[in-house]
């Protein structure tokens, strides 16, 4: 192949395949990030080597490209990847990659063998999901944000209502948190904030929602939960957050939460007023003495 040197030096992966998806040319980059060499896999079947590939869809793409002459694209937003190739950047299992499949074509136009582009696009998914992230997290404690929390909110009202499952939320906030400040100063009490948001994170399910609904206030939806069960992780979370110590530089102290918890009933006709029960049951708790849970679900 004549254009092989140029082939083995560019930032893509370039593989050639023929009718019986035999690999018939695999380039540099396709060796460095799969430790599979030319040699090796040259007049093989790919899928031997690559038995993760979804079989059927790749032979129902292949087959588009050799009897219809047509391309096939695979974004890494869909499939995320065709070969399952290790890389180096967080928050992703393997390379995130653009593939682009197509035809290579006889003197007479017939599709002879088909080619694979692959790109690592691990990167631009990272920021692209970075950016995700920031328009959806706190940008101090590192939990959802209120607007994030308002819409799951309104789903997960909309989804336990048609389906009449269970579904409850705890709203909390840190006593006298303003003292926090006042005596310890704003870095510390940030500590705390993110520190509280932590452990209060830790107590949750996999499923459940959390978010700083302002200041020093937190919200949970906790889906397919009842009131007792809702109480008892909330317990549970102020219990954890009484008993940590929160040390920060020089300076350590200990804080505690009130909570509120709520529960979806027949009454509630919007998530609005499933959120202010448990503002109603918030006040309540701060109002007989702080560093306790009330609960509310009539209206």
């Amino acid at each position: 192949m004549i254009y092989r040197q140029v082939f083995d030096v560019i930032n893509i992966g370039l593989v050639v395949l023929d009718k019986e998806l035999r690999v018939c040319y695999w380039n540099r980059w396709m060796t460095k990030h799969s430790g599979i060499e030319c040699e090796e896999i040259i007049g093989s079947p790919l899928l031997e080597f690559f038995p993760e590939i979804d079989t059927k869809h790749f032979e129902r793409s292949m087959k588009s490209v050799f009897k219809f002459g047509s391309f096939v694209f695979m974004s890494q937003k869909l499939h995320k990847y065709l070969f399952k190739f290790s890389q180096n950047i967080s928050g992703f299992d393997h390379m995130r990659q653009s593939v682009t499949i197509g035809p290579i074509r006889e003197k007479d136009n017939t599709p002879s063998h088909a080619f694979i582009i692959v790109q690592d696009v691990t990167e631009m998914a990272a920021y692209e999901r970075k950016l995700h992230d920031m328009s959806i997290k706190d940008g101090l404690t590192g939990v959802y944000n209120r607007r994030y929390l308002e819409t799951r909110l309104k789903e997960e009202f909309d989804r336990h209502k048609r389906y009449c499952h269970a579904l409850s939320v705890i709203l909390f906030d840190i006593d006298h948190f303003k003292s926090v400040n006042d005596t310890y100063g704003h870095q510390f009490g940030d500590f705390v904030l993110k520190n509280v948001a932590s452990t209060a994170l830790e107590t949750l399910r996999r499923n459940d929602i959390m978010a700083r609904y302002g200041g020093e206030e937190f919200c949970c939806i906790l889906p397919e939960t009842t009131l007792n069960n809702a109480v008892i992780i909330a317990e549970r979370m102020r219990m954890n957050i009484e008993s940590k110590e929160n040390k920060f530089h020089d300076t350590s102290a200990k804080v505690t939460v009130s909570l509120g918890v709520s529960e979806l009933c027949e009454v509630m006709d919007t998530h609005e007023a499933l959120l202010k029960k448990a503002d109603e049951a918030l006040y309540t708790a701060k109002h007989d003495g702080r560093n306790r849970v009330v609960t509310m679900t009539q209206t």
